[in-house]
């Protein structure tokens, strides 16, 4: 018996030996190739990073560029893995904490991103510019849709519109927002700083979003900004109401 027992600790020994030392390429095999593009894997599963990254998301294909990540042994035996991650492409930032409870079940935790502005094209027909903070202390994701959200911020630093005749700064903007239960996600937008000031509410539920805002200028109205928002708000006296609402498409396959 205890030759068996002797036994059966060394083979697990060897199968946690051999699982240590395995190649962080055998990711490729895992990750689903219409949403996840990865080149240049190095380091082992536990420990690894990639050189390219680029991810499948309903605003279009985002690039993470270098991402290194950390998987907890400890969460596969819980069955609910847990990944560190770490990406920079150029000036954009991403760190985060990951959880997958099922197949489609992902808690995000320590979420604290830095990517350019012009992701903003996906809900407006506008050649915006600036940089997006966003800062979530836990997000709760199920079929890719928020479940759940704890202190979520999204800073829009240095906003821009790039017009005809050149880049128009607008100022700089923020969005709390937070979800419970079964409720919708809710956020808040407010003026920071900056000429051209926003206050207003988004909500978003189950892929469908609305956006209502009112715009106000410190000042007369840019020419060409006022004759844009034309197309998308309405006037209201010396201000502008700008109603968005939609639906984001589910994620199209990586390329």
């Amino acid at each position: 018996m205890r030759r068996v027992l002797a036994g059966l600790l060394a083979l697990f020994l060897l199968l946690l030996l051999l699982a240590a030392s395995a190649p962080a390429r055998l990711l490729a095999w895992v990750l689903p190739p219409e949403q996840v593009l990865a080149s240049g894997y190095t380091g082992s599963l536990w420990s690894g990073s990639v050189a390219r990254l680029q991810v499948a998301t309903p605003a279009g294909p985002l690039h993470l560029g270098r991402v290194d990540w950390s998987l907890s042994p400890l969460s596969l035996l819980r069955l609910a893995p847990a990944l560190t991650l770490d990406s920079r492409w150029g000036e954009q930032r991403l760190s985060a904490h990951l959880q997958l409870r099922g197949r489609d079940d992902l808690t995000l935790s320590r979420v604290s991103a830095r990517v350019d502005a012009g992701l903003l094209q996906q809900l407006a027909p506008l050649q915006l510019a600036g940089t997006l903070n966003l800062q979530l202390a836990r997000l709760v994701l199920r079929d890719g849709q928020p479940q759940a959200l704890e202190q979520g911020r999204l800073v829009w630093e240095s906003a821009r519109w790039n017009s005809p005749r050149g880049p128009i700064p607008l100022g700089s903007y923020v969005l709390e927002a937070v979800q419970a239960g079964d409720q919708s996600l809710r956020g808040e937008v407010l003026t920071l700083q900056g000429p051209v000031r926003a206050a207003g509410e988004l909500q978003w539920k189950d892929g469908s979003y609305s956006i209502a805002l009112r715009l106000d200028s410190e000042g007369a109205w840019d020419p060409l900004l006022q004759e844009s928002l034309a197309l998308l708000a309405s006037p209201e006296g010396d201000a502008y109401r700008l109603q968005l609402s939609g639906r984001l498409a589910p994620p199209s396959p990586a390329r």
